[in-house]
């Protein structure tokens, strides 16, 4: 492997890792989320880190697959700028969740995470069949991420 394409990689990798680092670090659940009830199916706090880093490296390998296709300058920026989009939303969604508490906001922002995600794979999709593959894990975890925002709303009013 030359060392750009390594270096290339390593980037694109470390971007969603770092993001998503720096989001769980500045906006991570306190001792009120512990209080809180919390619907069925709800798994213990240790895994939700575990799941993040998987899907953070998805997002980065599958961002990377995009960046080195041969496709129209245009294809790819629109592409790669809905991946940003979503990442930027994915970093605030612990913040309203977490520290503000606004619960139904939250699962609002969800929802917009959830759309731009969806457009995401399908952007991804047509560039790179595997780039697209790569983020299905993602949308079923925030899907069932918006049914624990939900219910966490609707129990704890």
């Amino acid at each position: 492997m030359k060392k750009n394409k390594f270096w290339t990689i390593l980037i694109f990798l470390a971007i969603p890792l770092i993001v998503g680092t720096l989001s769980g670090v500045l906006f991570s659940a306190g001792e009120e989320y512990g209080a809180m009830v919390k619907p069925p199916l709800s798994p213990p706090a240790w895994l939700f880190p575990i799941v993040w880093t998987i899907l953070f490296a998805l997002m980065g390998v599958s961002s990377y697959l995009v960046y080195k296709e041969h496709v129209s300058r245009g294809e790819k920026k629109t592409a790669l700028f809905i991946y940003g989009l979503q990442l930027l939303v994915n970093f605030f969604w612990p913040l309203f969740f977490f520290k503000l508490e606004i619960f139904l906001f939250s699962f609002i922002w969800l929802v917009l995470l959830w759309v731009l995600v969806l457009v995401m794979i399908v952007k991804f999709n047509k560039i790179n069949k595997t780039a697209g593959m790569l983020q299905i894990p993602y949308i079923l975890w925030l899907t069932f991420a918006a049914y624990l925002n939900l219910a966490v709303y609707l129990l704890n009013r």
